[in-house]
């Protein structure tokens, strides 16, 4: 398998308070993660720090070969960023432009793609979500599993490596989640690499590869979907699943 992040005792301190203790990990090209475990463990931390948008106090995170944690702030470091979609809990979209617009503009803006190789390209990814017939509309005339679907257009047309999702359908009314979860799964069933923080237990059963359980600042285990689930031997992980499952 082809590694595309390597993580190396990973740790982050705020102060003197430890969020990331000592987390060593791989992700495969192709792979589908989801990281499990209760608030507070440190798990949007964690993504956050993949692509250094969270500078981590001690460790390697190596993605394509570079350890992206000793790059200072620059264009190296945003070209390597620009390889990682990130899709975040609250949809971020730009309210003063229309659906389409929003997906457009960092194509062109960091990329330098024509205005009408980017038009085409939005519309074919918002095809991929369900969306084109809503092109033209402005963000808040969107429900909120809209509002993310387009979020996540638009994280994919800058042509990511990977994609990271930081509880993706936590904001969301229940009744809009599965809309959501079906996009990312029609994602990871193209062959995405994606890194996904959630609480939706199915979804991780259902669309992981690999889960990741996480509690008080480490990754305690590790292993697929039924492995983890249905046989965790940590003790937190027995202790976490029996409350939700």
């Amino acid at each position: 398998m082809t590694e595309i992040i390597k993580v190396e005792h990973l740790k982050k301190n705020y102060g003197k308070h430890e969020v990331l203790k000592d987390i060593s990990a791989t992700v495969n090209k192709g792979q589908v993660i989801c990281i499990i475990g209760p608030s507070g463990a440190g798990k949007s931390t964690f993504l956050r720090c993949l692509n250094v948008l969270e500078r981590p106090t001690a460790g390697k995170i190596i993605f394509n070969g570079t350890d992206l944690a000793k790059l200072k702030d620059g264009k190296q470091l945003d070209n390597l960023r620009q390889k990682m979609g990130m899709v975040f809990q609250d949809f971020n979209l730009f309210p003063n432009m229309n659906v389409l617009k929003n997906i457009m503009l960092a194509p062109m803006k960091v990329k330098g793609s024509s205005e009408s190789e980017a038009n085409q390209e939005a519309l074919q990814l918002l095809k991929q979500v369900g969306l084109e017939e809503q092109a033209q509309q402005y963000p808040n005339s969107l429900s909120g599993g809209q509002q993310q679907r387009v979020a996540i257009a638009r994280a994919l047309a800058m042509k990511p490596e990977m994609m990271l999702f930081d509880e993706p359908t936590s904001a969301l009314d229940p009744e809009m989640v599965g809309e959501v979860l079906k996009t990312m799964q029609d994602l990871a069933e193209s062959g995405m690499t994606m890194v996904v923080v959630t609480h939706e237990m199915a979804f991780a059963k259902e669309v992981a590869d690999e889960v990741w359980f996480m509690a008080d600042g480490y990754l305690q285990e590790k292993g697929k979907p039924e492995e983890v689930f249905d046989h965790p031997t940590s003790q937190r992980a027995k202790d976490f699943l029996a409350k939700i499952l």
